[in-house]
């Protein structure tokens, strides 16, 4: 048997109690919720006992003519369209409680934001003390992410393998990689005929890891209407798991990646009491962490 920390989940998206009864199912104590509305919704979810708790972005920042914005039932206020608009969404970030700030750096104008009003929602949220998670899948997406000065990067390319000045411009600035390899993997197959390719994401995580980025466990599971694929809450982890192994981090690094480091990067607190116990050792075997024999979430038993 091995005793690990509750595992945390770097990118999830929360439609309901099922999704975090899931998450603690499998192991995941926590999930980073990237982006979920309205504020009443996301405090109801804050508030669950005996399932995984959430930290969350509330309403991702966007272009007007993204695929976000486009997504059945997105707010209108997600909608950024000036670096005179930046400060305010911002502020109402602030007001509906978000943990930190999720942004969408992912296409040019008219349909997204440009470089000067992604300066501005970063500037903005730094000068609140509040992280900034950038949304890319592509390289000129992390090209953005990086002048801007983002915190954590969520997502890896699959149009190409992040070239050298990029990822010095992410160690430069101490940028942080959560790379959903499960959603990258599930993408690329789904649109492969755009020239996406699954090896591109996963060659630049091992770049990433190479150069010394340290990188999160994440999967953008998800339930949503309108996205491309649909990783399984807390199942999705362990699958992420293997793949982080497979682009060359040991399972030592991958199980960092799910602990400490996410812990230590978004401030968490309160998670001392949050263990997962599995038969065998996932050190030596990253398999491991799905022959789970118990789950506790502050001290409790929830499995």
């Amino acid at each position: 048997m091995t005793v690990l920390p509750g595992l945390i989940d770097a990118h999830v998206h929360t439609s309901g109690r099922a999704d975090l009864e899931e998450l603690a199912r499998w192991g995941v104590t926590t999930g980073l919720d990237m982006g979920s509305w309205p504020r009443e919704f996301v405090d109801e979810m804050r508030e669950q006992e005996g399932v995984a708790r959430i930290r969350s972005a509330t309403i991702p920042a966007v272009g007007r003519g993204g695929h976000h914005a486009r997504m059945p039932g997105f707010p209108a206020e997600g909608v950024v369209t000036s670096p005179g608009e930046a400060r305010a969404f911002v502020e109402r970030r602030v007001a509906d409680g978000a943990d930190f700030v999720k942004i969408v750096t992912e296409a040019a104008p008219p349909e997204g934001m440009d470089q000067p009003t992604v300066n501005a929602l970063v500037q903005a949220a730094h000068d609140h003390g509040l992280l900034v998670v950038a949304h890319s899948v592509t390289t000129g997406a992390f090209r953005v992410a990086v002048e801007a000065r983002v915190d954590i990067s969520t997502h890896a390319p699959l149009d190409a393998v992040l070239d050298d000045d990029t990822i010095a411009g992410m160690r430069e600035i101490g940028m942080v990689s959560v790379p959903t390899l499960t959603m990258m993997e599930g993408t690329a197959k789904l649109f492969a005929g755009l020239g996406f390719r699954y090896e591109h994401a996963r060659d630049t995580v091992t770049r990433l890891r190479d150069a010394g980025v340290d990188v999160l466990a994440g999967t953008d599971a998800n339930s949503a209407p309108g996205a491309p694929f649909a990783p399984k809450h807390g199942e999705s982890m362990h699958h992420e798991l293997e793949l982080l192994v497979a682009a060359g981090l040991t399972p030592t690094e991958a199980l960092r990646g799910a602990t400490e480091l996410p812990a230590r990067v978004f401030g968490l607190t309160g998670l001392a009491d949050d263990r997962v116990e599995v038969e065998g050792d996932p050190t030596v075997d990253i398999t491991a962490t799905r022959a789970i024999v118990g789950v506790w979430i502050a001290g409790v038993r929830v499995r």
